[in-house]
């Protein structure tokens, strides 16, 4: 692949990721804004969430012979004009049905992207997945933290134009990118579905996940609430350098097989994971925005490390279905975070942080004992 068409499916990753977690640090701002409580204003990363799972499934059925690029082009134009309306939005009502809208053209930028990189250039298909994944990392990083910023000298409307020029500029570059091929889409059969579901592997793989991400787009998803709890008058900009700790998943997604070395197998490193990340979790108690800053970046080590190692399992467990059982993963990973961004944020608003605290540690390590049990099927199968 040339350089210059990997800098600009970068550059559109990183575009995309910021448009989806834009939302995130300006929550307690929007809620003021149009008088709603914490889980109308948590809805607006939940519904990107949801989108994420499900759509490339309907894509699969609707688009089956779509050119990769012209679907890109489609989707972008529609983020640059949603993003142009939700600087305009006046209700919650009108910027929850922009965001829905948003969540159903963001996979398809995705699924683009993703077909084009493997498509491209398919000797370097593993490199070039890893920056995919880095590029979503880094995403989500200048997504939050310019979100913040901007938001605190120029006021929360210009994060949204200001993401409209952005993509204005991806859509002018993705012009230059020389491919004509089709969007690599899944289209499910319901028995190789059940099948899947019927093997112990991926079950334990798919839980893991969807328990994972369901945990972490929680804490995340609160985050912005619990600094303003902590601290009535953190700025936007505050909040959103919180975010900062995201940038570990960078270093993780590019060394994961080094750490897979450490413990000997795919199977030790998650187990180990796990309950490293549970234990991490219980550590947000802590009152301390600066202590609650730091502990993030170890709280996404330990995310970002059981997401590139289950991630690997679920594309190389079966050979002959790894388009489906990647998605499928996908389809559980996103579903996770979607719920995960939703109802923790009821247990915030009725019981309080610490509940969700303990909440979230019940359920890591119960997934940690589940994971446990199942350890036997990876060593008894581990070489298929």
């Amino acid at each position: 692949m040339k350089k210059k068409e990997l800098v600009i499916l970068v550059y559109i990753i990183t575009i995309v990721l910021s448009v989806m977690y834009a939302t995130q640090p300006i929550q307690p701002l929007l809620a003021v804004e149009f008088n709603i409580d914490v889980v109308k204003a948590s809805s607006f990363t939940a519904i990107i969430l949801f989108s994420l799972a499900v759509a490339p499934i309907m894509y699969g059925y609707i688009l089956e012979s779509f050119p990769a690029k012209k679907m890109l082009q489609s989707a972008v134009v529609v983020l640059f004009v949603t993003n142009i309306f939700l600087g305009f939005s006046d209700s919650y009502e009108m910027f929850f049905a922009i965001r829905a809208i948003e969540g159903m053209v963001i996979p398809a930028v995705l699924t683009s992207v993703m077909s084009i990189l493997v498509s491209i250039d398919k000797k370097n298909i593993k490199t070039n997945m890893s920056i995919y994944v880095a590029s979503t990392v880094f995403g989500g990083i200048v997504g939050r933290v310019a979100s913040g910023i901007i938001a605190t000298n120029f006021g929360w409307r210009w994060v949204f134009f200001s993401l409209s020029l952005e993509i204005l500029l991806a859509l002018f570059f993705i012009y230059k990118i020389d491919y004509k091929g089709e969007t690599k889409l899944i289209k499910a059969n319901i028995s190789d579905v059940i099948a899947i579901l019927k093997d112990k592997k991926f079950i334990t793989v798919y839980t893991l996940m969807f328990t994972v991400f369901f945990v972490f787009a929680g804490l995340l998803n609160i985050l912005p609430f619990r600094v303003k709890e902590i601290d009535p008058n953190a700025s936007e900009t505050q909040i959103g350098l919180m975010y900062l700790g995201y940038s570990a998943g960078i270093i993780v997604a590019l060394m994961s097989g080094k750490i897979v070395k450490v413990f000997k197998s795919e199977i030790n490193t998650l187990i180990f994971a796990t309950i490293f990340y549970g234990f991490i979790t219980i550590f947000f108690v802590n009152t301390n925005i600066i202590f609650i800053f730091f502990l993030l970046f170890i709280f996404c080590i330990g995310m970002f490390t059981i997401h590139s190692i289950s991630s690997g399992l679920a594309n190389t467990m079966k050979e002959d279905k790894k388009s489906l059982t990647s998605g499928m993963y996908l389809t559980f990973y996103y579903i996770g975070g979607s719920v995960g961004s939703f109802i923790p944020v009821i247990v915030y608003k009725n019981f309080g942080w610490n509940m969700v605290i303990v909440m979230f540690a019940v359920i890591i390590f119960s997934v940690y004992l589940f994971v446990l049990q199942n350890k036997k099927y990876f060593i008894l199968n581990s070489g298929t």
